[in-house]
């Protein structure tokens, strides 16, 4: 990754959304790290992602087994193998940590469904297909963390609920946007086109909150997008 030069010239860089490695764990906290500099007081950059790495990674893995409310911040620095003086070098308390967490997942989805190529976007059809297969695509790369977006949200603070509501509606927005327009060139029927966005998102909600059930069942990602696709295309096909 080129850390250390990277260092010595004041800056860590995390890759691109093209990148294949945009969603690692260490690129998902380089950004973590460029949006929060003010807060976190390591000055190496290189130090302050291996370590925010860490944290944020223990705290995923404390979430899953024992609820982010019920996590301490002494289990977290325990879990992460930082001293409390340490866990404090990069957040104040665990509200920040959250912040941070849904912060990363709503610019993720948001660069991801923002970037697909020109020749996508004039095809209404190929674009919602894109959509589709990109938001799973996603939640694949990065399931731990949309998996702790989903299930710890009945219990978020009140800036946090309303960042995840706000990050929710902008993806069913993105949606809307492309089913709008399918209906404006004939291409979908839909009375109601962010109605249909909202009957939408469970359907991608469900590959990674249940993604257990259909790898039990042989469906992978791509499978499971394609068939969304179908079954949507077939939903919204003008009569």
């Amino acid at each position: 990754m080129g850390a250390d030069e990277r260092a010595e010239a004041g800056a860590t860089q995390a890759p691109g959304p093209d990148a294949p490695d945009a969603h690692s764990l260490e690129a998902l906290s380089a950004r973590i790290h460029q949006r929060h500099r003010d807060l976190i007081k390591v000055q190496k950059p290189h130090v302050a992602v291996a370590n925010l790495a860490r944290i944020i990674d223990a705290a995923l893995k404390l979430s899953n087994r024992h609820g982010f409310h019920a996590m301490t911040l002494r289990q977290l620095a325990a879990e992460s193998g930082l001293s409390m003086g340490g866990l404090y070098s990069y957040l104040d308390s665990k509200d920040t940590l959250l912040l941070m967490i849904l912060g990363e997942v709503a610019h993720a989805v948001e660069a991801e469904l923002g970037s697909a190529p020109e020749a996508v976007r004039a095809d209404p059809a190929a674009h919602l297909n894109w959509l589709i297969a990109a938001h799973v695509r996603l939640s694949e790369a990065m399931h731990a963390w949309f998996v702790f977006a989903y299930m710890e949200a009945k219990a978020f603070p009140p800036e946090a609920r309303k960042r995840a509501i706000d990050s929710e509606r902008l993806t069913e927005r993105i949606f809307a946007d492309v089913i709008a327009e399918g209906v404006r060139q004939g291409v979908f029927a839909a009375e109601d086109p962010l109605f249909a966005a909202t009957l939408i998102k469970p359907l991608l909600q469900d590959w990674y909150v249940k993604r257990s059930k259909y790898r039990e069942r042989g469906i992978d990602a791509q499978t499971y997008a394609a068939q969304v696709t179908r079954f949507v295309a077939g939903a919204l096909a003008a009569r």
